[in-house]
Order: C-alpha cells, then structure tokens, then sequence
C-alpha cells in the first residue's frame, strides 16, 4: 500500500510543484494590478495544480477515470472562477472605501491640527492684548480719563472678538459631531437679507463699502431654520465687507430656479485665485489674506480664525442646499441654493 502510494506521490509533487510554483511568482507579479485578477488566479492555481498532477500521475492517457477527474476540475473551475471573481470584486470594492476612509480621517486629522494651530495663533494676540490693557489700568500707567474709557473700550472689542470666536468653534463642532438639530419652516429670504443688511451696514459705511440689496430681486421663501439661515447670510456679507476695498460694493440678489432657491453675494474683492477657489470654504482657510486682523476690520467681532465660510457650508449643508465661490466681475460671488418652501417637507431634521 505504501510503495503504492509512493508511486503516485512523487510523480504528482513532480508535476504539481512548478505549477505552485508558477502560480506563486504571478501571484507576486499581480499585486500591481487588481485584486480581481489575482483572486482569480488563486482560484485557478490549485484547480490547475490538481489537473496537472493528475495527468502526471496517469501518464497523461486518456482512459475513463482520467476524462471523468477532468470534467470534475473544469466544474470546479467553472464554479471557482465566477465566485473568485465576486469575491474579488467585493474586496476591492472594500479596499477602495477603505483607502477613501484613511484619506478622509487624514484629511480630518490635517484640518484639526490647522484648526487648532490658527485658533492658538488668534486666540493669542487679543489675549495679549487684553492682558497688557489690563496690566496699564492696574499699575496707574494710564490716569488720564480719556485714555483710560480708550483702554476699556479697547478691552471691550477684544473681548467680543473672543466671545465670537469662542462661539463659531461651538457652532463648528454641532455641524462636525451631528448635534445641530434644525427646526424648519417658510423662511422669507427677503427678511434674513434685509437683517443682515442692517446689522453690517454700519461696518460697511465705516469702511466705505457700499452694501446693498437689489431692488429689482423677488425674495424667495424657502424650506429652513431662520437663525441658521440668518447666520449664513450675515457670515457672507460680513465675509464681503471684510474683503471689499474701499467705494467698492457688495450687492445681495436673490431668486429661484429649477424648484430651488438661490442667493448670491456678490462682493468686490479682485478674485480669489484660481487653486483656492475649492478650498475657501475649509476650516481657518484665509488665503493670502493676513492672519492677525488688522486694519478697519480690526474692531469687528467677527474677524475671528477664518471660520464664517466654513461655518456657512455646514449650515448650508444641513439644510440639504449648496454653496458655491466663483470669480466674477470685480469680485467674487457666492451662491447659496436652498429648496423652496413648497417643494420641500415639513419637520425638524438633525445633522
């Protein structure tokens, strides 16, 4: 029995190795290709291996036993290469949501780090501020009455800024963690452009940016949260203000197309070069534009860490509308699309 098996064992390692063996260095050579093709060869590989051996073994005459092993390895090899094949496509399928997983936890990851490298960088510079005020008030440095009410109004703008910035990184992590909830109803377009309006007109004429709405626009109602909803268009207005120089204007229209609402502002800041036009909606992303606040935006609350856009985004987003920056014009122009009241349904929504 055991020479028997002797005789066939020897002839089919003879036959069955080079076959293992050829399998193994394709197999090494299609890692560079599609995980497809090489499931479908490790299917294929002992199926083959099998019938080579077999042949082998036989001496390759065709008898009965031999025509009916055959038959047998071609049923396996029909059956193994379509669930190969499937099995195949399913990891790759996995592999590529799990590479477009790391890229995004790393893109993520890079967003959290800059985010927290410009808050650290912001959040200083009013706190030194605020600090060296504070020191001067106490040490009698400052008596005369004018500079001292100088100093606490100082004190005072500083403070607003921190509270905003403080208050914009609270309404970035609802928007990022999925804990902003929206309460939705008819919202008139036409009265959150018309507060917004007001509440940056004052910064605007300080800056000798004319603001305006258009005239000839018909306000749209649309499908939202009011407070959300009236953070985006201020977070843009204030946006085009801070960007637009001097005698140049920034102009708020509004209407509807396709079952959807849009708003654009459109500001008169020169353009956004091309590269950032897609990036500048990310979290602390300012472009060329300096990093510490100076000049007439200096006494705005708002010129926090580069978190309006981004912030409008997430609202705009969770509103299941979009937001788009393209140059136009002078400037540039954003637009906002929201669904329309009627054609959207009612009650709150999460995100």
């Amino acid at each position: 029995m055991m020479a028997e098996l002797g005789a066939v064992w020897w002839p089919a390692l003879m036959f069955t190795l080079p076959v293992a063996a050829a399998g193994a260095l394709l197999l090494s050579f299609m890692r560079r290709y599609s995980i497809m093709a090489a499931v479908t060869v490790l299917v294929l590989i002992p199926v083959i291996a099998a019938l080579v051996g077999v042949f082998g073994v036989a001496g390759f005459m065709l008898d009965q036993q031999l025509r009916a092993t055959t038959a047998v390895c071609l049923v396996v090899a029909a059956v193994s290469v379509p669930a190969g094949l499937l099995l195949g496509r399913g990891l790759a399928r996995d592999s590529v949501w799990e590479r477009e997983a790391r890229e995004r936890e790393r893109a993520a990851e890079s967003a959290r780090r800059e985010l927290v490298t410009w808050i650290s960088h912001d959040l200083r510079t009013p706190l030194a501020g605020i600090r060296a005020m504070s020191e001067a008030l106490a040490d009698g440095v400052v008596s005369d009455p004018a500079e001292t009410g100088e100093y606490a109004r100082r004190i005072g703008k500083e403070t607003e800024r921190l509270a905003a910035m403080v208050d914009d990184l609270f309404q970035l992590s609802r928007i990022t963690s999925g804990a902003l909830r929206l309460s939705l109803a008819a919202v008139s377009l036409g009265e959150v452009v018309s507060e917004a309006v007001a509440a940056e007109s004052a910064r605007a004429a300080g800056k000798g940016v004319h603001l305006v709405a258009d005239p000839d626009t018909s306000w749209p109602v649309v499908w939202g949260s009011d407070p959300e909803l009236a953070r985006v268009v201020r977070n843009l207005v204030s946006n085009a203000v801070r960007h637009t120089p001097p005698d140049g204007t920034v102009v708020l229209a509004a209407g509807s197309d396709d079952g959807q609402a849009w708003l654009r502002v459109q500001d008169g800041c020169g353009g956004i070069p091309q590269p950032d036009l897609d990036r500048v909606f990310d979290v602390a992303f300012r472009g060329s534009v300096a990093r510490t606040p100076h000049g007439p935006a200096e006494d705005s609350p708002d010129s926090g860490a580069g978190l309006g856009l981004a912030i409008a985004r997430g609202l705009v987003e969770a509103h299941d509308g979009r937001i788009e920056a393209s140059n136009y014009g002078p400037g540039c122009r954003f637009e906002v699309h929201l669904p329309l009241a009627e054609t959207a349904t009612s009650g709150p929504r999460g995100r």
